[in-house]
């Protein structure tokens, strides 16, 4: 699911495409030392839950 970050009009019958950009490497830095050291499956979850921000 993505959510809009502003107001966007949609019309029926009408395609859209959508282009997903992001600065991985940023959010995981956000995140990197943050617990201090963890497991593989951990920072998995990490990666996961910045992916969705």
């Amino acid at each position: 699911m993505l959510k809009p970050l502003e107001p966007v009009e949609l019309r029926e019958g009408e395609e859209y495409k959508v282009i997903v950009e992001e600065d991985i490497d940023k959010l995981i830095k956000k995140y990197r030392g943050v617990l201090g050291k963890s497991s593989v499956e951990e920072f998995w979850e990490l990666e996961e839950e910045a992916q969705a921000q």
